[in-house]
């Protein structure tokens, strides 16, 4: 039978589209989604998210219509998912810094479920506005992941910025044959802040006052902070500040990217902040990775739960698309917009438990 998915729902963007067809293909759910990114500015499919329906339909030999730039309406019937090597670029639709990091968070979780390894080489955006950067997903999500179980790892070879893209990704994922429940309520004690200063075809001193910028604004801590200066290899510039907090438990991630016009101090004091403002907070999850884990959640039997520094609208989103392809249950305690706890009840994925 097939699932009908309203694309609008809650915060109604590119991750309900991503989030459905990773369950579709773990599943073999076929599903119809409709109202897809209904309440953007450009709505329907773009670059970035038609590469993940073909990357996904790839990768489980899918039948698709509604396949085709602006489409608001997506039918999708997946096969056995099947590992092996693939080549996924987004300017095959349209010549883009459509992110290869949406691409990778809809294909990642169904090939660990394949019956043999992958490697996935992806093109694109890998440091571009309203999406992980590569390094996040290196250095928090894929750690993060790996507490469920997952094993995988992501090597960045080409930069790739707003608007040229260009960058490349190589994407290794084994198979994960048991989901581990997970208890992520306490983050520990601050160990250290990893981080870089990046840029790419600019001038030494941008890279330079990030850096002095995010040592200056993070002198107080009592945990070492290191900011390593980068020079990314790129078609195009761009500058980016990546911060990564080390506690005992979890590690936490914050980003600022540069823009035209915009001066190298502030973009170290919007990594800043963020770092500061999860700091003040004594959850275990920042907002950006909550709505990351909730598919992982799902996937592994028994109860998890964690705590968040935060309840955004991607995370409620993404909770009630879980609960249309799965008879599991997500308790969430607290308002959106403020700290709270997140509590997974339920079966496993493959409804044995």
């Amino acid at each position: 039978m097939r699932l009908e998915i309203d694309g609008n729902y809650g915060e109604g963007g590119g991750q309900i589209l991503r989030s459905s067809l990773s369950l579709s293909a773990i599943l073999q759910q076929p599903i119809r989604i409709t109202n897809i990114r209904a309440g953007r500015k450009r709505s329907g499919l773009a670059a970035q998210h038609l590469t993940a329906v073909n990357a996904v339909a790839a990768i489980t030999n899918a039948e698709v219509m509604g396949g085709s730039l602006g489409s608001q309406t997506l039918t999708f019937i997946p096969q056995e998912i099947r590992g092996g090597h693939y080549t996924f670029d987004v300017a095959d639709i349209r010549p883009s810094a459509g992110s290869l990091s949406l691409v990778f968070q809809a294909i990642v979780l169904p090939l660990a479920h394949a019956d043999a390894a992958s490697t996935v080489t992806l093109r694109g955006g890998t440091h571009v506005p309203w999406s992980p950067n590569v390094h996040y997903l290196q250095r928090i999500f894929l750690p993060m992941a790996a507490k469920f179980g997952f094993h995988g790892s992501l090597t960045l070879n080409r930069w790739g910025w707003y608007p040229k893209g260009g960058g490349e990704a190589i994407a290794k994922i084994q198979p994960t044959s048991d989901w581990r429940e997970v208890d992520l309520r306490s983050r520990g004690k601050l160990k250290a802040i990893h981080g870089i200063s990046a840029v790419s075809n600019l001038p030494d001193h941008i890279l330079n006052r990030q850096r002095n910028q995010c040592l200056k604004r993070l002198a107080q801590l009592d945990s070492p902070v290191n900011i390593d200066p980068v020079k990314g290899k790129s078609i195009g510039p761009g500058t980016l500040v990546f911060l990564k907090a080390e506690f005992e438990n979890i590690q936490a991630g914050f980003s600022a990217l540069g823009a035209r016009g915009k001066r190298a101090e502030q973009v170290a004091d919007e990594a800043c902040q963020e770092l500061q403002d999860f700091l003040a907070s004594d959850a275990a999850i920042e907002p950006h990775l909550a709505d990351q884990l909730i598919l992982p959640m799902a996937l592994a039997k028994g109860e998890s739960r964690f705590t968040t520094s935060r309840i955004t609208r991607h995370l409620t989103t993404n909770i009630w698309l879980v609960q249309q392809f799965l008879p599991v249950k997500f308790e969430v305690n607290g308002a959106e917009g403020e700290p709270g706890e997140i509590v997974k009840h339920g079966l496993r994925s493959d409804m044995g438990e």
